[in-house]
């Protein structure tokens, strides 16, 4: 699982093993920070520990198995039908969060945080999975952050209101597309079976003894999410900022059990991997969206855009209007998203200069940009309004229709 794909990734020459004594506290962040290969810490504090496992296009496309250009076409096809089967139990174990090196990552953290932890819940029929970052409190205890309408929060909430716990699971250290799939919307409960699609069509998962099914990890935390809250930040997230504090809430642990020798997996804040997990997600999302009002050829969410807030489409144009149509379906898929630039075919959209040129030469500011205000926004952007809401910017780089011949740029071929 994890183990095969670190060591695909070292046979390729993607691996940087680091097996000088590192320390968990900002030490082993600021080297990960440094590279966008993977890092294989051999002696973490006395543990073993991989950061950057998704930090780049090119570790994602080898996880799927396709070529970097066909990623988000490919993703977009998907139909979250893989087959998930349950082969067991997971065994159980005393809790001790101390055994696990886990990370400050910089001097304005509230403290150590579990930053790759899916939380798998199930409650009443259903199922969820996702990332949520979690504040250490106690050798048994985290304050995990549950983004409010998520489905883990809507889960527990539910969960309190009939007077009960929430039973989770936290699995650390998974396949890399499991991990992918977590940090996906997908349709309610799929996320196993789009992690099983994605990984050829099947996947194995045992039970713990609270109900929730996991699949294979290097590390498994089972307990509850009660009525407890918390302190929670100051934490950075995906823009680099300090995000603010909040009371949220606490999960219990109850059973705890690891691999022989467990490779603890963290993903650096605001990092490589960070922002793929984050916004490579919404590019099928946005492709299919803008697939319904023009001929979409490629989707890209930019790291100078925190990966998460700005989007460059790219379209073969046939109507004037299509690119501000783009735009509009692009905003209506990801929510979040600020600032997106639509751009024609001869633009490579993963070359920040090239998006520029388009910008440069294919814009005029009267014409070509759709400004909308008073719209929801990403509650991460420091620049969002205090009602929650923003102003968007879409960006119509593209040739105008019959006058093609204005734009081609010269070639030797």
């Amino acid at each position: 699982m994890m183990r095969g794909f670190i060591e695909r990734m070292r046979e390729s020459g993607n691996v940087i093993d680091v097996h000088e004594p590192c320390s968990t506290e900002f030490e082993a962040p600021r080297l990960a920070a440094g590279t966008g290969k993977v890092v294989f810490f051999h002696d973490l504090e006395g543990s073993r520990c991989v950061m950057n496992l998704l930090a780049d296009r090119r570790s994602l496309a080898a996880a799927l198995g396709v070529a970097e250009e066909g990623i988000v076409p490919h993703l977009a096809g998907a139909d979250y039908t893989g087959t998930v089967r349950v082969e067991g139990s997971v065994p159980g174990g005393e809790v001790d969060l101390a055994r696990i090196p886990v990370m400050k990552h910089f001097p304005g953290d509230a403290g150590r945080y579990i930053t790759s932890g899916i939380v798998f819940s199930r409650y009443e029929g259903m199922e969820n999975a996702s990332i949520h970052r979690m504040l250490v409190l106690d050798e048994n205890r985290v304050a995990a952050r549950l983004v409010e309408g998520r489905h883990t929060h809507a889960m527990h909430r539910m969960a309190l209101e009939r007077g009960e716990r929430l039973p989770i699971a936290v699995a650390i250290g998974t396949h890399p597309l499991v991990t992918f799939a977590s940090s996906t919307r997908v349709p309610p409960g799929r996320e196993l079976a789009y992690a099983a699609e994605l990984m050829g069509g099947e996947i194995m998962v045992r039970e713990c003894s609270n109900g929730v099914r996991v699949p294979d990890a290097e590390i498994i935390l089972e307990g509850y999410i009660g009525s407890e809250r918390a302190d929670e930040g100051p934490f950075v997230d995906i823009t680099g900022t300090y995000d603010q504090v909040r009371q949220e809430p606490v999960i219990e642990f109850t059973g705890m059990h690891c691999k022989p020798d467990p490779i603890y997996h963290a993903i650096l804040p605001a990092g490589p991997e960070h922002k793929l997990l984050m916004g490579a997600p919404y590019e099928p999302k946005i492709y299919r969206a803008v697939s319904e009002v023009t001929d979409v050829r490629n989707v890209r969410l930019t790291r100078g855009g925190a990966g998460y807030l700005h989007a460059v489409v790219q379209i073969r144009k046939t109507t004037e209007g299509d690119a501000k149509n783009a735009i509009m379906a692009a905003f209506a898929a990801h929510t979040s998203l600020k600032h997106v630039v639509i751009v024609d075919e001869d633009i490579n959209i993963n070359d920040p200069e090239d998006i520029e040129y388009a910008i440069a030469t294919r814009v005029r500011a009267d014409t070509d940009l759709l400004v909308i205000t008073g719209v929801r926004g990403s509650s991460l952007d420091p620049r969002r309004l205090p009602d929650g809401t923003n102003v968007k910017m879409g960006i119509d780089a593209t040739m105008v229709l019959g006058e093609e011949e204005k734009f081609i740029r010269a070639t030797w071929e």
